[in-house]
């Protein structure tokens, strides 16, 4: 049984502040992928050149489809290297489309007891509405990500639990997802 907490959901759920308030009060390390992906990403040859290429001329949804091999590979060079510890996931760490690399993902992350998605509402069009407030809406080429990542299965499927932020402080929250959590 893995203790550690993995925080996963769309962009700017509060993951990444949550995950500090959960180790400062457990006392233990946070773990970030945002912080570490890139590192992970050059091990398996990221080109940057490529990506730069590939957004200037097809934009952000093909940039995204590009990352997405990468990112599976880093939730796995995460969990791998990093142990008693809150792990808090990018937006699209735990989004896949494509069925092998959620595999992939799947497959490493059922061993985790404490999998926590983390959205604004239970109401997923509401919970859209308030992640389009906080970063102004995240669309490329009419491909809107906060809709994506709100309703696509992969979170929903990969998470053993789920938390909503609406109307709670992120102690709340935070105070929430210990009484939820097996650690």
């Amino acid at each position: 049984m893995i203790s550690d907490i993995i925080l996963i959901g769309p962009k700017t759920t509060g993951k990444s502040t949550l995950g500090e308030l959960l180790a400062q009060k457990l006392g233990i390390p946070q773990c970030s992928m945002d912080k570490l992906r890139w590192d992970y990403y050059k091990e398996i040859n990221y080109d940057e050149e490529l990506a730069k290429r590939i957004r200037e001329k097809e934009g952000f949804i093909e940039l995204y489809r590009y990352w997405k091999f990468f990112e599976a590979y880093a939730v796995e060079r995460l969990l791998s290297e990093h142990s008693n510890c809150v792990i808090d996931f990018g937006g699209g760490h735990s989004v896949y489309e494509d069925d092998e690399l959620f595999n992939r993902v799947q497959r490493v992350l059922e061993s985790y007891n404490n999998v926590v998605l983390i959205l604004p509402s239970p109401d997923l069009e509401e919970s859209i509405q308030i992640l389009n407030e906080r970063n102004g809406g995240f669309v490329s080429k009419g491909f809107d990500f906060n809709e994506h990542f709100v309703k696509h299965h992969s979170n929903h499927n990969l998470a053993k639990f789920v938390v909503y932020t609406k109307d709670k402080t992120p102690e709340e929250t935070r105070d929430e997802i210990l009484q939820i959590v097996n650690i």
